[in-house]
């Protein structure tokens, strides 16, 4: 008797490229445009404004691109901070570090998002009535800006954040690159998409997102001034293109016409896309009900994700096993997930950095596991991953 055919493996997240990839890249080439001056970046750009309502769309070299320049153009320099949610990837923290400036951490509420109840409290403790500015007082650092992170794609409580910010004049720069589709639904925010709530807004177009061009960023924005210097800066500062003039430090952040025509097939399909993440989300959710021990985190309320990522909390002495161990066993049937990132807190580079209400962001941590939700899942997919989740599951 032969040995059974193993499954084939079943990644976490892989791009769809199944629309008109390769007629816009063909276009391209044999036009000759390969830089940021072809017509496809224009294309994008105007494609994502079309998406989210914004005014401006500026296209850039990657996600942490379009933040480490939204927060220069929001004022942030050296010697300042930036409030940033402990619970995201690196990248956030990073970009503020770019600007010469540290990141003030705060824990994370139950939708993973920015905890506006710790930010507050922070900032009152912070908060200088007499010259109307945020001084961190372990650092003496001026805080001049926070970074909300719509993480997962499920946008956070951004109606107090909102306002928690305007109170205490800090300006917005959100972090949603994970989240290019989502939007409120009810409340002042009702119709609004996430990235177009602040000064600016950093959209990702990495391999692993929900549309993806294999790298790549947009800034989104409604202030003229701040799109006018976010392209100034991407393109090198350039103030004479014919004599090689340059009025700043800028940097080679320019979107390439090639990487643009992608972004243009992949904006063609997103809604797709996203449909196609709904449904599988709500197989999985109907597939993994009653399991004890595993719940989903999120979609939250009055909202409209576009379920990037299909999050569950695993509690070790219902369940039968810790996240790890089921991420293990999952991994040894040909399933990859992964877990939550570790905490910026505790990465070593930001070690020293001021921390506020990281207590639940570590017991998340411990917990979530992310199953696989490519746009391109099928059914039996889904069913497989439940099933092999339920034989591990303590009976």
């Amino acid at each position: 008797m032969s040995d059974p055919v193993p499954a084939p493996f079943l990644p976490l997240s892989v791009p769809n490229v199944g629309g008109n990839e390769g007629r816009y890249v063909e276009d391209c080439l044999s036009s000759g445009w390969l830089s940021a001056a072809g017509e496809y970046v224009g294309r994008f750009e105007a494609a994502v404004c079309e998406l989210t309502g914004a005014r401006h769309a500026v296209a850039c070299a990657s996600g942490t691109a379009a933040l480490h320049v939204a927060l220069l153009t929001a004022g942030v320099g050296p010697g300042d901070s930036v409030i940033v949610p402990t619970v995201t990837f690196i990248a956030s923290a990073n970009a503020v570090r770019y600007c010469g400036a540290e990141p003030v951490l705060i824990g994370c509420d139950d939708r993973l998002g920015l905890d506006p109840d710790a930010l507050e409290d922070y900032l009152e403790r912070a908060w200088d009535a007499s010259s109307r500015r945020v001084v961190d007082t372990a650092t003496g650092r001026l805080v001049k800006a926070m970074m909300p992170v719509h993480v997962f794609g499920d946008p956070c409580d951004m109606e107090r954040l909102l306002a928690i910010a305007r109170r205490h004049e800090l300006a917005v720069v959100e972090d949603a690159t994970e989240s290019i589709g989502s939007t409120y639904t009810v409340g002042s925010l009702a119709g609004r998409a996430t990235g177009t709530l602040g000064l600016s807004g950093a959209l990702s177009f990495n391999g692993n997102k929900i549309i993806t061009t294999g790298g790549g960023g947009m800034l989104v924005t409604d202030d003229d001034d701040v799109a006018w210097r976010a392209r100034y800066l991407f393109h090198q500062a350039k103030d004479d293109p014919v004599r090689y003039v340059h009025g700043a430090v800028g940097f080679n952040y320019a979107m390439s016409n090639v990487t643009a025509a992608i972004g243009v097939a992949q904006m063609e399909q997103l809604q797709g896309f996203i449909e196609t993440k709904r449904r599988n989300r709500a197989r999985y959710s109907e597939g993994l009900a009653g399991v004890p021990g595993l719940t989903f985190v999120g979609p939250p309320g009055g909202t409209d994700p576009n379920c990037w990522f299909y999050s569950v909390l695993v509690e070790p002495a219902e369940f039968g096993m810790d996240r790890e161990s089921l991420m293990t066993r999952l991994a040894e049937a040909g399933i990859q997930t992964r877990p939550l990132w570790l905490p910026i807190h505790m990465q070593p580079p930001y070690a020293g950095c001021t921390v506020v209400g990281p207590e639940r962001a570590v017991w998340y941590w411990e917990r979530v596991l992310n199953l696989p939700c490519s746009s391109s899942l099928r059914p039996d997919d889904v069913d497989r991953v439940v099933g092999a989740i339920r034989s591990l599951a303590r009976r």
